[in-house]
């Protein structure tokens, strides 16, 4: 028998836990994207490490005269090819291009972020709850990770499944779900509008105690 081989973590954590820029951004990022109450933090440090990999993978590419020919043509080509399946590049993108992808193009690709883009959930948070219960099905494959990255090709096969009651056009949630929605999007205009002129108020207030 050989030796026991472990898997390594693929997700890294912040070299630094404490910077108050970045926990503000990745609160934000938590709410936008309906993330885990608890946990969520991790979920944003998984796409961030998945990135991480993209784009040094690129650089890597990059950085080599002879990337046009031979193997590292066909990396560039696969990395380029897998990208453009998962949504995150467009068809003909260069591969410079991969630079330009940030955590929140990796969050949007995900089930939930996708079936909140389809309309087939009022909000973020719902979406997670629809997934996770069951009712969202790609094809005819029941889905309930709401960290799957959907591909390009599987986007106009994502439905209500079979059967959940949410599959019938005149059930209430389908007949008030663009009311929902409105309500919804409002409510987080509202939010921001309250937000800004927090802000402005604070730095009015530094001014005058100037």
């Amino acid at each position: 028998m050989g030796e026991p081989k472990f898997s390594r973590p693929r997700t890294q954590t912040p070299t630094h836990p404490w910077k108050q820029a970045r926990i503000d951004e990745e609160h934000d990022l938590k709410e936008r994207f309906g993330l885990k109450k608890v946990g969520g933090m991790r979920e944003i440090w998984r796409e961030k490490s998945s990135l991480r990999r993209h784009r040094n993978q690129a650089m890597k590419l990059i950085g080599r005269v002879d990337s046009s020919e031979g193997h590292y043509a066909k990396e560039k080509e696969q990395l380029l090819g897998s990208l453009t399946r998962k949504g995150l590049l467009q068809s003909g993108a260069d591969i410079g291009d991969v630079l330009e992808i940030n955590v929140e193009h990796m969050l949007s690709r995900r089930l939930q972020s996708v079936v909140y883009y389809k309309g087939l959930a009022p909000s973020m948070r719902a979406a997670r709850n629809l997934i996770v219960h069951g009712h969202i099905c790609i094809g005819e494959q029941r889905m309930t990770v709401p960290g799957y990255h959907v591909l390009k090709e599987e986007e106009d096969s994502l439905q209500y499944s079979q059967n959940s009651p949410f599959a019938d056009p005149e059930h209430p949630f389908r007949k008030d779900l663009e009311t929902m929605r409105f309500q919804e999007e409002e409510e987080g205009e509202e939010v921001e509008e309250s937000d800004g002129s927090s802000d402005e108020s604070g730095s009015s207030n530094d001014k005058e105690e100037k």
